[in-house]
């Protein structure tokens, strides 16, 4: 009896607490859905389906037997229900999303229909196609989209509906470049692309788009002509920046306009997202109801109000059709929808409960979003605003006046929206740009004020033919902004290189920051200590003194200069994702200048927390297996070992391909492995049952 009291005392304090948050419970819907569907991605086995299955009705059961019961307690258990129904829902769309994924390498024929065009990392054209045909791979094994980057010169792209054929090299999405680090396997799971590669060879049209076909690909086609008359009417960097901001199509931006933009917190204007939805159905809902205003008879007789929200989302709806749907553009427009929505209702438009139907929304549907920077940043960011001017609402003392209104509007978004991103931002792309809210500041209004009307009245006046005089009034103020990214990119200091945070960084920030925002009461001061512990596991975490790329050819050990790497050439792409995540600013080709090998021929000697390692790559390392292993304790070989000689441990290609790459820690006198596969555990995504 003595033993169940205090438990009894608990529990009567913590529904005591719940019931007092009674009203305010909405807002924590989508947090405990989210909370289920990052278990899901977070386990190290797949779990079958009809495990998640049980335990969703499990807890749906619970909830109507409290719901009879003990009402009091319904409240945790529905949030336990829609734990336990995300859980579910990320494990049926992993299931629904499953195609063939590439077996091996390959090299031949590819034949496929483009659906995709957008550009690599390395700034080369891309396509992705689906109806693939791969020469003699059997159909059943055949992946039902591959991405291909065009090497070869290509003096015109295809458009989407068309069917290509080329010769190219093929391979099934690689790993984490580091144990721990963004699968990319999993990534391409759920865009359904089951092979990645390049071509260096021409690209043959087999079939042009069929004119009759509809749904997806008759809107990527008019996407397609619809970004070439732009670029036609404003060419160069202001075209291909107009065409990106009305379409979607960010094909024609060079890398180093996208550098310029990242380094100066300017990228996002170019992703149709909340701040391109909200400011285009905006404009329209002012407009029209400024229209309907202007005449006596209609503002006094219709629901002017409602009638303006009706179009600002039917403009908001052809928008999201037009720019393409992706993940970034549907979050955004569920959001507008909820608000006009709750206009067309006679609800107040901006909430922590519209916020929190739409997450809900866009969970449901996409559930895989929710490790996405695109979802984090954006919700971050909406949720924070609508906190924060909620706040300054309900303060007295807060009554600026009428012409400062719109200035401080502006100041106050961009310095909040920015707060809240930025330890998004930071994890996810390992910078932090420190004038990102002067170049905001310098741009968003105009954003605003001239280039969403600009791309508004050139949608209007385009079937007259004189939609260039809106993509004219755009122009300046597109440059403007391009000056001001690569002004702001230029400047010294401007970007601040960020280490990569431990995997339970950002949840457990995120956890301090929704009870600051959401609870009600003495409790949210509660969130305060989440943040701070979070902040303090990031800035106290160590990054892993060796590291081994996943065929043992690059060698990467952290020394007092920085990450030393053991090449300065060759998988620039892995190398540049280790020095992003130590927040190292240096090049691959500086990396390797950095003293730490010693080099015998094609032999590096290293040492590493009082042990010695070397690694054996190029021509002839087999040969010189037992050379390499005389006065070494461990020997990487980026080859396939015929023979293990004695003496020595060694790491060669072919383990490497069972466990991906490598990270290596000194622990008291021993060295400790840690694989990728061990990190990425065995689900759907890297072939498990």
């Amino acid at each position: 009896m003595t033993r169940v009291a205090p438990i009894a005392a608990i529990v009567g304090f913590l529904l005591g607490a719940v019931d007092r948050q009674r009203g305010a419970l909405m807002p924590w819907a989508p947090v405990a859905f989210g909370a289920g569907i990052a278990c899901y991605f977070a386990l190290g086995t797949e779990p079958p389906l009809w495990r998640l299955g049980a335990f969703a009705v499990s807890a749906l059961i619970l909830c109507g037997w409290l719901w009879w019961r003990a009402p009091r307690a319904l409240a945790p258990a529905l949030g336990l229900a829609l734990f336990a129904l995300g859980l579910a829902d990320a494990g049926l769309r992993a299931r629904h999303v499953a195609t063939p994924v590439l077996e091996g390498r390959y090299y031949g024929p590819i034949e496929g229909r483009v659906v995709g065009i957008d550009r690599s990392r390395s700034d080369r054209p891309r396509l992705t196609l689906d109806e693939v045909w791969l020469g003699d791979v059997p159909i059943g094994k055949v992946p039902a989209r591959v991405r291909i980057s065009l090497h070869g010169l290509v003096p015109q792209l295809p458009a989407p509906g068309a069917r290509v054929m080329t010769t190219g090299h093929l391979a099934a999405p690689g790993g984490a470049v580091e144990p721990g680090g963004f699968d990319f396997r999993r990534h391409a799971w759920f865009q359904r692309i089951g092979a990645v590669g390049y071509t260096r060879n021409p690209l043959l049209l087999v079939e042009p788009a069929a004119p009759q076909a509809g749904g997806a690909l008759w809107l990527a086609r008019l996407r397609f002509r619809l970004g070439d008359a732009v670029r036609a009417v404003l060419p160069g960097e202001p075209g291909a920046f107009a065409a990106a901001i009305m379409t979607g199509d960010r094909s024609g931006i060079r890398q180093q306009t996208l550098e310029a933009l990242r380094d100066s917190n300017l990228a996002h204007l170019l992703a149709i997202s909340g701040l391109h939805m909200g400011l285009l159905s905006g404009f329209v809902f002012a407009a029209l109801r400024l229209a309907m205003a202007a005449v006596p008879w209609l503002a006094l007789n219709w629901p002017i109000k409602k009638i303006a929200a009706g179009g600002a989302l039917v403009a908001a709806s052809v928008y999201y059709a037009l720019s393409g749907g992706n993940v970034a553009t549907e979050r955004a427009f569920v959001m507008v929808a909820v608000a006009l929505g709750a206009v067309l209702l006679d609800r107040r438009a901006l909430t922590l409960r519209a916020v929190a139907v739409a997450a809900l929304i866009v969970l449901a549907v996409r559930p895989e979003t929710l490790t996405s920077p695109g979802f984090q940043m954006s919700f971050a960011a909406t949720a924070a605003l609508v906190g924060v001017f909620a706040a300054l609402r309900d303060w007295e003392r807060w009554a600026p006046r009428r012409w400062a209104r719109g200035v401080l509007a502006v100041v106050i978004s961009s310095a909040v929206a920015g707060l809240a991103t930025a330890p998004v931002a930071a994890a996810h792309f390992n910078r932090i740009s420190d004038y990102g809210l002067v170049a905001n500041l310098l741009s968003v209004p105009l954003m605003g004020l001239v280039v969403i009307p600009g791309a508004v009245l050139a949608a209007l006046l385009a079937p007259l033919g004189l939609g260039w005089l809106g993509l004219e009034l755009m122009r300046p103020a597109i440059v403007w902004i391009l000056a001001v990214a690569e002004r702001v990119a230029a400047l010294p200091g401007a970007v601040t290189p960020v280490p990569a945070p431990p995997a339970w960084v950002l949840p457990v920030m995120a956890a301090g920051g929704l009870v600051a925002l959401i609870w009600r009461g003495r409790g949210r001061w509660a969130g305060l200590p989440l943040a701070a512990a979070a902040v303090a596991g990031w800035a106290l975490a160590e990054r892993p003194a060796l590291l081994v790329s996943a065929d043992g050819a690059l060698l990467g050990l952290m020394t007092e200069h920085g990450r030393a790497l053991s090449k300065p050439r060759g998988q620039g792409f892995v190398a540049t994702i280790w020095l992003e995540n130590d927040g190292d600013g240096a090049s691959q080709a500086e990396a390797a200048l950095r003293p730490a090998f010693t080099r015998e021929g094609n032999i590096l000697r290293f040492t590493l927390g009082g042990r010695r390692l070397a690694q054996l790559s190029g021509r002839g390392a087999r040969e010189r297996l037992s050379e390499a292993c005389a006065g070494a304790d461990l020997v990487i070989l980026a080859a396939v070992a015929e023979t293990l000689p004695e003496g020595c441990t060694v790491i060669d290609r072919a383990s490497l391909a069972r466990s991906g790459a490598l990270a290596i820690m000194p622990r008291r006198g021993s060295l400790e492995i840690v694989t990728a596969a061990e990190r990425a555990g065995r689900r759907l995504w890297h072939g498990a049952p």
